[in-house]
């Protein structure tokens, strides 16, 4: 079995696949609906009106409806594009075990627990039927998938198959309008007919079981019936038109069988039961063929897709989607000749006629049906194949191939056991036995002629051409010279699955389940491509590129590192030649397909990379090569003036001359656009190649007077400068004509500028500056002064200086280039715009950015701006920073065993066991061991069971065990008092332990406090203390256990939280803004009570909001709604989406955080580790850290070695 999708939840009890999206709906017994996606693996939605469990579940066939039926008698009929129940059909009057849609009519059937099936209309939402004759609870209804029949299953232990064509006419045609409503309404329930409804009949009842029946299904195509049952049997019926009899019994399961269903294509049977098992039976011998065994999850329901070789079984933990083999077909490709296996034989198919014969018959084993060929190895010179097959462990078969035309006779072939076999050599083949590890070198007679074993461990083989075969471990993949025994080269890759090597063996592509590394045939890496989707296929293109498919794609790699999307596939497809615009492929039912491409923008990439100019130039001229991923591409590879060529739109236009300087375009478009921002980014361009005639049209689009006067006063336009300050004078702009002024040296408008805004001083000291003694008088006397103010400093003359070179009429000289091979070809000699090249930096202007924040969104109460920050007031949460910016000593000596004896020869009576010694002997836990004051064999075995190795923390724990064990009671003065030991009621002796679960669940209330009020210091403080406390707990029974176990998750998380929140708190909230949003978010995603979750989510969307990523603080907004906050949080949240909505969501820093990723937060580095991802854990406490780590102490209990081997932590006996 195959898994390809798991889930954890509560107990599914019933599934459904989706006919076409790759979707499957599990129903619960608490109640929810889930629609999972299980090619991408996420929750799509969810779905919670039932009250009670949920059994029945079924999607309908064409539109985008699913049934379900549950515990609160309800059948609810929903529409999954609108995501809500559309109508309820009440009339059940106990639980409702099934429901399924009628394949073709607007049905529903229903089975319940009041013994009764009904049919539902869907569309006049009422019941039409009503089947009535079983004596028990009905467990099981479904339609037959063509034939007007219903079968059903109850647990009055019989099988009903049931005639319902009478029901299909009497709904074919309308009913006559003189009906009345009542004998309408009467009809639709089939009661109507005193002599008994004839809408649905019983046309069969199978007896057979000897318990309640559970499950019976019809076979898709046959005339036969599976049924399972309480009395742990599969039972296969048969029918014909007049009666139906018991074929064959299928026994293996020890406990009720759940369901069963046949397989749609082949001819199996698939049951699952509350033993934990499923099982496959052939169904023509009616024997198990295969079993599939879970630990601890009991399995209640199976379904099959109706399409693909699909299934899913729900158990108690949640439900899995599985495979029964792989279908990938064995294959091998030589020259134009595709040999595959298909069927029962090995077929070949000539690429160049398509003529597809089959060769030779292959044999088939007991297992072949759930365990076909892996792969195929061809030896063309000798005109043979190696098929191998896991079926019995591993085997394989050696074959020789008729000459000439095939006749798909039956040839004997040569066996052997090995998990991979492969032709090395004309006469030769290698077999890697894996259990072994040992890889024998055979020839065509199947003898050993040597073997050796590899230096390291393999996992699989692969041919490397002449003398050299691959060895893949589970890390790598080793060039191995079978001649010398000894290795050639290795590369790193992980998990390698398939290797395919281009036509001349130069390059080699090697696949894992979502990377795929290409090297070259020395073993030297040329490129790394990771894919978020399995990966399933590959082959060579003529050209050296690599072609690959995925679940959804067929996409090229260039052996660069370049990749992309050459077209979907609606299914999966196994690649084997490429050649011009066509690839071959094995779809998963064995049949070759042609598949059209288009393989211009991979062709014209790897012509660019590979500097073939000439074919470049050709695919421009000839292709349609029209798109962003072109254009981002050319200006990723430095071609910007080529992709120039490509764009028709505007703004991309602009951005392309921007970029490759070409003033003349840029200046055209930036016409058309007439934006302000394209004016400034102009400017800045026009500017960096002193074009200022340009550059003066950008300032006077955007009315930048203070550089436009600047301008004319480095290249000496003097009259324009004199326009300037009659324009400034016009806007009234005092500052402006200030300027303006002193750069044309014009005093008399400067003093009389000054006198007009009342600055008589300065007008005062500019004219007698200047010589103006007059106008210096009349200033005085305007002032009421006879004589200047004593203490004025000697002035000193200040004038403009003149620019001696004026160039207003003229640009800077640029230096000639010629032209690059692309102008040259594109514009055919035309004069190029511009030829200079300028360096690749554009200016930005961020220095708006402040006062973006100065945004009003306190319209609504509770969301206050004040300099530019969201102030948010959260009752008691003063503490979450949502305001402002945010040795050990020896064990006591036991006593003597046995005295001496006396002089006197008085034999004293030997003394009993210690009873610290009758501790250490009837206990393995730790804190029974401390207790006794054995404090090494205490730390030895809590080293075994959590990996402890700092026990400086610990100390005063073992001190307070020892002390707490014992009562002293004084006696004589000259003794020392008597020591009693205090020991608990238990069947053995053991001593009292002062720790006790209730007084951890106190603590980790005061914990839970200490966080609500932000104190971060003192409730790390108080988890850690819990996680060292719950080390010397004992407990009695297995619930308590289990929540000591919940109790070590509580702590971890939050400790782990607490601990981010104070780095965050350390961090600088404007230099360190980003790792500052990251503390927050990942804060967000450790597991804590939902009031504390929602205080992380206000903090995170309140840091990101001061950081202007507001795309983050949306989400973090909508998050926090879904968690039904109190209103004043609820509305703060809703105020910064409507804020969000206004302005553009958009992220200004970019973190390290990705909310779609499932992840767990390193303890060390505050750093995501992404599933799938390396890591390790503390034995302890379970937090995770990145490999690096391993080895270190965890920094969350500060108690075990990061990585260590341990048994888990004990606190029961």
């Amino acid at each position: 079995m195959l898994s390809k999708f798991e889930t954890k939840s509560n107990r599914v009890k019933g599934l459904a696949f989706h006919p076409k999206r790759p979707w499957i709906l599990a129903a619960l017994h608490n109640g929810a609906i889930q629609l999972w996606d299980y090619k991408m693996g996420t929750l799509i939605d969810r779905f919670d009106e039932h009250e009670g469990p949920v059994r029945g579940i079924a999607f309908h066939h064409t539109q985008p409806l699913f049934v379900s039926g549950g515990d609160d008698y309800k059948i609810k009929v929903w529409n999954w594009k609108t995501r809500r129940c559309l109508f309820t059909l009440n009339g059940h009057i106990d639980y409702i075990r099934t429901v399924f849609f009628h394949h073709e009519s607007p049905w529903i059937i229903s089975a319940s627990d009041d013994q009764t099936i009904r049919i539902w209309n869907w569309q006049s939402r009422n019941c039409i039927s009503i089947l009535t004759g079983h004596n028990h609870y009905v467990m099981c209804a479904q339609f037959h998938p063509k034939d007007d029949l219903v079968v059903s299953a109850s647990l009055d232990q019989t099988i009903r198959v049931w005639d319902i064509s009478g029901l299909r006419k009497k709904h074919a045609a309308a009913p006559s309008s003189i009906t009345t409503d009542y004998e309408h309404r009467l009809g639709a329930a089939g009661q109507a007919d005193i002599f008994g409804n004839t809408d649905a009949m019983v046309k069969y009842v199978l007896e057979g079981h000897d318990r309640g029946v559970n499950w019976a299904t019809f076979h898709p195509n046959l005339p036969l019936i599976v049924s399972s049952s309480d009395d742990r049997t599969v039972k296969l019926w048969r029918m014909n038109e007049t009666k139906a009899w018991e074929v064959d019994t299928c026994r293996g399961h020890y406990n009720n069988v759940s369901s069963v269903l046949f397989h749609p294509r082949q001819d199996l049977i698939i049951s699952d039961s509350e033993d934990k098992t499923i099982r496959i039976w052939d169904m023509t011998k009616r024997t198990a063929l295969q079993t599939f065994r879970r630990e601890h999850d009991r399995f209640w329901i199976l379904a099959a897709h109706p399409e693909l070789n699909l299934f899913a079984a729900g158990h108690d933990s949640g439900l899995i989607v599985f495979k029964l083999e792989r279908e990938r077909p064995a294959h091998a490709v030589h020259q134009n000749v595709l040999y595959y296996v298909k069927d029962k034989f090995i077929r070949s198919y000539d690429f160049l006629s398509s003529n597809d014969v089959p060769v030779i018959t292959i044999r088939r084993g007991t297992t072949a049906q759930t365990s076909p060929p892996r792969a195929l190895s061809y030896n063309p010179a000798e005109h043979c194949v190696l098929i191998t097959t896991p079926q019995d462990g591993g085997s394989y078969e050696l074959y020789n191939l008729p000459r000439g035309q095939g006749s798909g006779e039956s040839v004997e072939s040569k066996r052997g056991v090995g998990q991979s076999a492969i032709f090395v050599a004309r006469n030769r083949f290698a077999v890697l036995d894996k259990p072994g590890q040992q890889i024998y070198i055979k020839d065509l007679k199947n003898e050993t002629v040597k073997q050796f074993k590899p230096t390291v461990t393999v996992n699989d083989i692969y041919y490397a051409g002449a003398k050299n075969i691959l060895l893949i471990t589970s890390t790598s993949v080793v060039l191995y010279d079978i001649e010398l025994r000894t290795s050639v080269a290795e590369l790193t890759v992980n998990g390698v699955r398939y290797v395919v090597w281009s036509p001349d063996m130069s390059m080699v592509a090697f696949l894992s389940k979502h990377t795929i590394v290409i090297a070259n045939k020395q073993l030297e890496q040329l490129c790394l491509i990771h894919e978020t989707i399995k990966i399933k296929s590959g082959a060579w293109d003529e050209i050296g590129v690599f072609l690959y498919s995925t679940l959804n794609h067929i996409k090229y790699a260039l052996p660069q590192g370049d990749n992309g999307i050459i077209r979907t596939v609606e299914q999966p497809v196994y690649l084997t030649k490429v050649k011009g615009k066509n690839v071959s492929c094995l779809d998963r039912d064995g049949k070759v397909r042609a598949i059209a491409i288009d393989p211009t923008e991979y062709r014209f990439k790897l012509a660019l990379v590979r500097k073939n100019y000439n074919e470049v130039l050709h695919l421009i001229r000839t292709s349609n090569l029209v798109g962003q991923s072109i254009i981002a591409y050319l200006q990723k590879k430095g071609y910007p003036e080529v992709a120039l060529h490509f764009v028709k739109d505007n703004k991309t236009r602009f951005d392309l001359a921007i970029e490759c300087g070409n003033l003349g375009v840029a200046l055209e478009t930036a016409k058309a656009l007439d934006r302000e921002e394209c004016w400034q980014q102009l400017a800045a361009e026009a500017l960096k190649q002193g074009n200022h005639q340009v550059l003066e049209m950008a300032y006077q689009r955007v009315k930048n007077f203070e550089r436009l006067s600047f301008l004319y006063l480095v290249t000496g336009n003097v009259d324009k400068l004199k326009k300037m300050l009659k324009i400034a004078e016009m806007r009234n702009d005092t500052m402006s004509r200030y300027h303006n002024a002193l750069y044309l040296g014009d005093v008399e408008e400067q003093i009389r500028l000054l006198k007009e805004v009342g600055q008589l001083p300065l007008a005062y000291l500019a004219a007698q500056t200047h010589g103006l003694t007059d106008e210096a008088a009349e200033i005085l006397a305007a002032a009421g002064l006879d004589a200047p103010p004593a203490g004025i400093a000697p002035g000193q003359l200040l004038k403009t200086p003149t620019p001696i070179l004026r160039q207003q009429d003229s640009n800077w000289p640029h230096l000639p280039v010629a032209r690059s091979f692309f102008e040259e070809g594109l514009l055919g000699g035309a004069p190029v715009a511009s030829a200079t090249k300028v360096e690749d930096q554009v200016m930005k202007d961020v220095a708006g950015w402040e006062d973006a924040e100065d945004i009003d969104v306190g319209a609504r109460p509770g969301l206050e701006v004040e300099n530019g920050q969201i102030d948010i007031d959260v009752g008691g949460g003063e503490g979450w920073d949502f305001e402002g910016d945010l040795d050990i000593p020896s064990a006591p000596q036991g006593v003597p065993s046995a005295a001496s004896e006396t002089a006197t020869g008085f034999t004293p009576p030997t003394a009993g066991t210690n009873f610290a010694d009758l501790w250490v002997r009837n206990s393995a836990l730790a804190a029974d061991h401390a207790a006794a004051g054995s404090f090494e064999t205490a730390m030895q075995l809590l080293n075994r069971q959590i990996g402890a190795v700092n026990f400086a923390s610990l100390k005063p724990l073992f001190l307070t065990m020892w002390q707490a064990s014992k009562a002293y009671m004084p006696a004589n003065v000259s003794l020392a008092p008597l020591s009693l030991p205090l020991q608990r009621q238990t069947k053995k002796q053991l001593p009292v332990i002062p720790y006790t679960l209730g007084g951890l669940l106190g603590k980790l209330q005061e914990a839970y406090a200490a966080t609500t009020n932000g104190r971060f210091s003192d409730a790390l403080s108080l988890f850690k203390t819990i996680l060292q406390h719950i080390i010397f707990t004992v407990v009695e029974r297995e619930e308590e256990a289990t929540e000591i176990q919940q109790l070590i998750d509580t702590c971890r998380e939050y400790a782990l939280g607490s601990q981010m929140e104070i780095a965050r708190r350390n961090l600088n909230q404007e230099t360190d803004a980003k790792r500052v949003i990251e503390l927050a978010a990942y804060f967000t995603h450790c597991q804590l009570q939902p009031a504390h979750l929602q205080f992380t989510l206000l903090s995170a969307m309140v840091s990101c909001y001061r950081a202007r990523n507001l795309a983050s603080a949306l989400v973090f907004a909508q998050r926090l709604l879904e968690l039904n906050p109190a209103p004043g949080l609820a509305q703060k949240a809703r105020n910064m989406q409507a804020y969000c909505a206004q302005n553009n969501p958009t992220d200004a820093i970019q973190v390290e955080y990705d909310q779609h990723n499932p992840f767990v937060t390193c303890a060390i580095s505050y750093t995501p580790i992404y599933r799938n991802s390396p890591s390790v854990q503390c034995p302890y406490c379970r937090a995770s850290y990145k490999p690096e780590y391993s080895g270190g102490l965890c920094q969350v209990c500060e108690i075990s070695q990061i990585g260590a081997t341990a048994t888990g932590l004990r606190n029961m006996l």
